[in-house]
């Protein structure tokens, strides 16, 4: 593959789990979060990095509601981040999560979230998002429960700080 040059993220017309294999390969759980027993969303807007041709790296978004401190709003969900093993190491998940951010910061919300397995708190916290201490919860389809994932959220907009209260989200995680 091409070194030579930085690679780009282009915003993707579709994602199927074709591409997702291309990406993650043939495992049952290619996200390590089958044991939680959620069930998630599909994003709606989808960025990657191609090297070569090849599909390498992903990042999804999905307009999600939210209640933060009591308030409804609606925040921007970020998921599906996969970085081909072959290829990790090269900044990959930053291209095609800037590309992503860059986006988000257009479509309204104030705030992005994501939820993710604790050996990936640090990769995210170099992306610049923070992590949330509180329990948040999200809905399933026998009622709330309490996310088993690490939350963690990043600013859209530069005065947007998360206020104390907590968060709710009022849909399938993402």
């Amino acid at each position: 593959m091409d070194i030579s040059s930085s690679p780009t993220a282009e915003r993707l017309s579709r994602y199927t789990q074709a591409e997702q294999r291309e990406i993650l390969g043939e495992g049952v759980d290619p996200f390590g979060v089958a044991d939680t027993g959620l069930t998630w969303l599909p994003k709606e807007e989808h960025f990657g990095v191609r090297l070569d041709g090849r599909l390498v790296a992903h990042t999804g978004l999905l307009r999600i509601p939210v209640t933060i401190a009591g308030v409804d709003v609606e925040a921007v969900g970020v998921g599906g981040v996969a970085v081909a093993p072959d290829v990790r190491g090269r900044g990959l998940a930053r291209t095609a999560m800037t590309a992503a951010l860059a986006h988000a910061r257009t479509m309204g919300p104030r705030h992005g979230l994501l939820f993710c397995r604790p050996p990936l708190v640090p990769l995210y916290q170099r992306l610049g998002w923070r992590t949330l201490d509180e329990d948040v919860r999200v809905e399933q389809p026998g009622g709330p429960v309490i996310m088993p994932l690490r939350t963690m959220w990043t600013p859209l907009h530069d005065d947007a700080d998360l206020p104390a209260g907590g968060i709710r989200l009022r849909s399938f995680p993402m």
